[in-house]
């Protein structure tokens, strides 16, 4: 067994060599990147990306890539698609072939099939003079000039570069499509980032209690509204105005500075200066005006100004929005 230090230092000279490989990428780009963006943009069906072995998982990565940011694509493995699955392919699908020698069985065998079905195909390939380069309409060079694996043997710094590549390509279309992040949240509903682009304040804040107390409220009944609510505050309202705000804060202050509080209403003890978020904003910017105040509330307004309801931290924690 190594010791700690030589392992680090494994670790680092992977790093090294992949970090080189992908610099390697910028260098060999040329106008070909461009036509194969080109072509997937003006793509009437979909992305059909195939593989074999490692190739085959960085394909799979750049399908999903591809989905979720506006560009309809599916994996195909190079293998089952020799066996009954090139059915997958359409006539307006365009193929990218991913492989770094370009000299597989089963890549010679469609690449060929993919030809005579009259769809385009891109490679993305580590051998410019292999089968899959020259039979190829549009070629993506990824070459690298040795893997990070010590016995150049097992994809490392190759399959980084291909999947740098494929990136490159899913961003490229991107900007194409002026694909926008609102646009992002409609392919991702259920996660955290989607979460993040259209869960609204009023969503979390209609689940909740609205603790309200008038002006003349003793302590007593504040303590009773911001128990019964369970949000540590309640919000101090006139005639449908909202006065201000009364926080487990403002009690504690309240206690250091009086000895009896029997005398006090919720006039004497609130802030008259809430931190309010509108209703229709989005909870990840109510999530960093909290964070920004060092405050776990926040009072909602509706689009008039009016007491609305209560946004807490929790709330937005219980969304796994952070």
């Amino acid at each position: 067994m190594k010791s700690a230090e030589e392992i680090k230092n494994i670790a680092i000279q992977v790093i090294a060599d992949e970090q080189k490989a992908i610099a390697n990428l910028a260098s060999r780009l040329d106008y070909n990147f461009a036509e194969a963006v080109g072509l997937l943009y003006s793509c009437k069906g979909r992305v059909v990306v195939t593989g074999i072995g490692k190739s085959a998982n960085i394909a799979t990565k750049i399908v999903s890539t591809l989905n979720s940011t506006g560009t309809p694509a599916l994996f195909l493995h190079a293998a089952d698609a020799i066996h009954g699955d090139l059915g997958m392919v359409q006539h307006d699908d365009a193929v990218i072939c991913i492989s770094k020698s370009g000299n597989t069985p089963e890549i010679k065998v469609l690449v060929p099939l993919i030809k005579n079905f009259g769809n385009k195909l891109v490679a993305i390939v580590g051998n410019n003079d292999s089968f899959l380069a020259r039979e190829a309409d549009i070629v993506l060079d990824v070459t690298v000039e040795h893997e990070a694996c010590p016995n150049n043997l097992a994809p490392t710094s190759s399959t980084t570069a291909q999947l740098v590549m494929g990136d490159a390509l899913a961003v490229a279309l991107i900007e194409c499509r002026n694909f926008t992040a609102h646009d992002f949240a409609r392919f991702h509903p259920g996660g955290a980032l989607g979460k993040q682009l259209y869960l609204r304040v009023s969503d979390l804040s209609l689940q909740n209690e609205r603790p309200v107390v008038s002006p003349s409220a003793s302590v007593s009944e504040v303590i009773l509204e911001m128990t019964a609510k369970r949000l540590g505050c309640t919000v101090v309202e006139q005639d449908g105005r909202m006065m201000g705000i009364i926080t487990d804060g403002d009690l504690r202050r309240m206690m250091r500075k009086h000895t009896s509080f029997d005398h006090l209403t919720a006039a004497d003890i609130m802030s008259t200066t809430p931190k309010t978020v509108p209703a229709a904003e989005y909870a990840v910017n109510a999530l960093e005006i909290m964070r920004s105040n060092a405050i776990t509330q926040l009072v909602v307004v509706d689009s008039e100004g009016r007491y609305a309801g209560i946004i807490h931290l929790h709330d937005i924690l219980r969304e796994g929005i952070i």
